[in-house]
């Protein structure tokens, strides 16, 4: 059983369940200690008064807000434990979503919430169905280290997570990152979306979603203890310089995409659009009937 992070309740209306809080995730990245090259020795941080110019312990150590150089005001951890809140002791939920309304950029880690005891089996089993045949998720205010937080509940198996959320101020406005304008032919969406087709998967298992990085790191790490020259990495290919023709990329794409599926890639589903033969010239008034309007391209 995972380490116990928080202790409190989800309170939604008059209902409350006792939970515990655990990380949804696990770490299985590799880690390294900082060392001094010429010995190996392990090199530490110490926590160094400036005025006294000592090394303090944790006891001595607190939190301080500097109002200005010479000014710093004490806060202890009892007294923001104490703070006015509601959500100090529990997840309060403030309102019911759908999950398709909830922007991805602002969800963060995952934690899972296990019901605590007994008494709250049945409020956290009946939150967790209502959440599960409405397709909606909670959005919920909480308080954790110091600071109240928005957080977002939903159903994983038989489980309820909840998913820290940053909050509007928090979310950088991307309009000063919007490529200048281009143009765009129907031949160019439409290989792209034909390159989309041959990527379309069901699940994220595969050779494809490995952690690369660390297997390498550990193969790395395990050449040196055996003081053997490690793996070589490719060359990278070498880049042409030149204006890329974006057709001939997706239809190569297309092509790729579909012999690492064992497909058939001799024909891609790449195509250009048949040329448009030059209309005949006709009276005004004849063209003019014969026009019709081009229909819009939904958006994505």
């Amino acid at each position: 059983m995972p380490r116990t992070i928080w202790s409190g309740a989800i309170s939604f209306g008059l209902v409350t369940v006792p939970i515990h809080v655990v990380s949804a995730t696990e770490d299985h990245s590799i880690h390294f200690h900082r060392v001094h090259l010429e010995d190996m020795a392990r090199v530490r941080t110490r926590k160094v008064c400036e005025l006294e110019d000592r090394e303090v312990a944790t006891s001595e150590i607190g939190k301080g807000y500097e109002i200005a150089r010479d000014q710093i005001i004490p806060i202890s951890d009892q007294e923001l434990r104490d703070l006015p809140l509601p959500t100090a002791k529990a997840i309060e939920i403030v309102a019911f979503m759908p999950w398709e309304s909830i922007d991805p950029i602002r969800i963060g880690d995952g934690y899972y919430l296990a019901p605590d005891g007994q008494v709250a089996a049945k409020p956290y089993k009946l939150l967790r169905q209502a959440l599960e045949r409405s397709s909606r998720v909670a959005v919920a205010r909480y308080a954790w280290s110091g600071r109240e937080r928005l957080g977002l509940l939903r159903v994983r198996g038989e489980a309820i997570v909840l998913h820290a959320m940053r909050w509007p101020d928090e979310i950088r406005d991307p309009s000063e990152l919007t490529p200048p304008p281009v143009e765009l032919s129907d031949e160019e969406i439409d290989g792209a979306l034909a390159l989309m087709d041959t990527m379309t998967r069901d699940d994220l298992e595969g050779d494809e979603f490995r952690d690369t990085y660390t297997e390498a790191v550990a193969e790395l790490i395990e050449a040196k203890r055996e003081h053997r020259e490690p793996p070589v990495a490719p060359e990278p290919a070498a880049e042409s310089g030149q204006l890329v023709d974006l057709m001939a990329a997706l239809q190569q794409s297309v092509s790729k995409a579909k012999e690492s599926r064992g497909e058939n890639a001799e024909h891609a589903d790449v195509h250009e659009m048949p040329k448009k033969r030059a209309a005949k010239k006709q009276p005004a008034k004849k063209a003019a009937a014969k026009k019709t309007a081009r229909k819009p391209r939904k958006s994505a």
